[in-house]
């Protein structure tokens, strides 16, 4: 059995940015987050992460968002979410 990421990075950053211009995806984001596991299954029955007014059901293995609430909304529409390791510093 595996253990979960306590914590994982999640960018929401515009769909219409297609070329950076060589900037991070980072760089690109107009929001980030460090969530933290609830311990909880959503409703996507993927493990729930939540902090900094955000709530998402994120599956590990694919480090994919299946449900995403920021700050008790749906994403808006232009917006992707994507998740990345969490590092410290």
């Amino acid at each position: 059995m595996s253990t979960l990421p306590r914590r994982f990075e999640i960018l929401l950053v515009p769909e219409h940015v297609e070329d950076r211009g060589g900037a991070a995806v980072e760089d690109s984001a107009v929001r980030t987050a460090v969530v933290e596991t609830t311990g909880e299954r959503g409703a996507s029955g993927y493990p729930r992460y939540a902090g900094h007014g955000v709530v998402a059901d994120i599956d590990p293995e694919t480090r994919t968002v299946e449900a995403l609430l920021v700050d008790g909304s749906e994403l808006d529409y232009g917006l992707t979410a994507l998740v990345r390791d969490w590092q410290p510093g």
